[in-house]
């Protein structure tokens, strides 16, 4: 069979906004109510939604997820200096916010499972660091994390859990929605998520106060007066009436879209099933994620020789091997958006200094070096070193993803 393949006359994107009409209407409301900015009924009707489909007592909607984050972890208490822990695989959103309020972020690794916050590695950061009370744990590509048992150890030690969402909206863990389980909890619209507002986030809680009083720190805390009176420091984060808009009309529309997420997710599974390569995990029975990215992983004998720098990757071709780097490239010349795997925030220049904790033992520990004695497992290098995120977008046809599965396969010719 030869592996000449043409490249796609319309790209062929990771993730892309899906619309569908309602939005233009809500927009339209906004722009004919004259209620542009931070009050109006779209507000109150996407808070209300996020409320319905999540169960929770209380959603703030704002103008971005990390929004919803920062304002998440200044609820909980995060004061200068405080040792903060937080997913170690994640988008850096997940992290910076700490950094906001001046905490440090105390990285922990992933487990193999989910990819997601491991629970021995949380367990053996108590450990070390007894005296942390904040923990932010990301649900990665779509797929929970095991948050019962990240729940259960956060209220154990007496901590406040976190839960980034932004990349889980409609997924389930035993029964119950992401984004209940953390004291705080946030969403993310962002153009490239489930659904999507072009931007736009959300806090949810079931602390009506605290929803009430981080409410108030979006619209610059200003107090009851009749002047523009502040007693402390606030923030512009409210979400737009016309964001709202958008959001409003993308909710109906949620379930639909993970149904098409689902579908390519299985598509590739199927495709790939003789290569030597694993899609990203979920535990089945126990959770239903909402696949919002295809990824897969390169079985380590198969795994050709690839060099990454800060910036910069270089790869040799090896038959019937390949790596990251050369199937990015390859889908790239064919006119289709991957992704890699997020790099690890411990391997991030800007947080190279702070601990590091993996359930093996190899890490950074308060010395904020690697521990030479320990030969542990660091599963999110690992991951980060064979992974990549495929073509995911829910407007792909069939035909468009087998050509994808097509490429893949000719980087292992």
């Amino acid at each position: 069979m030869g592996w000449k393949i043409i490249p796609f006359e319309k790209k062929v994107w990771l993730s892309s906004p899906t619309m569908h009409g309602e939005e233009l209407q809500y927009i339209k409301a906004a722009y004919e109510s004259n209620w542009m900015s931070t009050v109006g009924e779209n507000i109150d009707e996407t808070e209300r939604l996020a409320r319905e489909l999540i169960g929770c007592k209380a959603a703030v909607a704002l103008g971005t997820g990390t929004a919803a984050l920062h304002l998440a972890v200044k609820l909980a208490g995060v004061q200068p200096g405080d040792k903060v822990f937080c997913s170690d695989m994640t988008f850096s959103a997940t992290v910076n916010p700490v950094t906001y309020e001046g905490g440090v972020p105390v990285f922990v690794d992933s487990e193999r499972e989910t990819w997601n916050m491991d629970p021995r590695a949380l367990e053996k950061a108590f450990a070390l660091y007894p005296e942390v009370k904040t923990v932010v744990a990301a649900n990665l590509y779509g797929t929970p994390g095991k948050l019962d048992e990240i729940s259960a150890i956060c209220e154990a030690h007496g901590a406040t859990l976190i839960e980034d969402a932004a990349e889980s909206l409609g997924a389930t863990y035993k029964g119950k929605p992401t984004g209940t389980f953390g004291k705080y909890n946030a969403i993310s619209f962002n153009g490239n998520k489930i659904i999507t507002g072009s931007a736009g986030g959300m806090l949810l809680t079931d602390d009506v106060q605290a929803a009430n009083k981080a409410r108030k720190w979006s619209t610059q805390s200003r107090e009851a007066a009749p002047w523009y009176q502040h007693e402390e420091i606030g923030y512009n984060y409210r979400m737009s009436n016309v964001i709202a808009g958008v959001v409003r009309g993308q909710f109906p529309h949620l379930r639909e879209h993970m149904e098409q997420k689902k579908a390519i997710y299985y598509r590739y599974k199927e495709g790939f099933k003789d290569l030597p390569v694993s899609m990203n995990p979920f535990i089945e029975g126990e959770m239903e994620p909402n696949f919002w990215l295809s990824c897969l992983v390169i079985d380590e004998e198969a795994l050709a020789r690839q060099v990454r720098s800060d910036s910069e990757a270089l790869y040799l071709r090896e038959a019937g091997k390949s790596s990251p780097t050369e199937i990015l490239e390859t889908l790239a010349a064919h006119n289709a958006e991957g992704r890699p795997i997020w790099k690890p925030m411990h391997m991030q220049p800007v947080f190279r200094m702070n601990p590091y904790v993996t359930a093996s033992g190899n890490g950074r520990g308060k010395t904020n070096a690697y521990i030479a004695e320990d030969r542990g497992e660091n599963v999110g290098e690992d991951i980060f070193r064979r992974g990549l995120c495929l073509p995911s977008d829910n407007k792909m046809t069939k035909e468009q993803q087998e050509k994808i599965i097509e490429i893949v396969k000719s980087c292992f010719a």
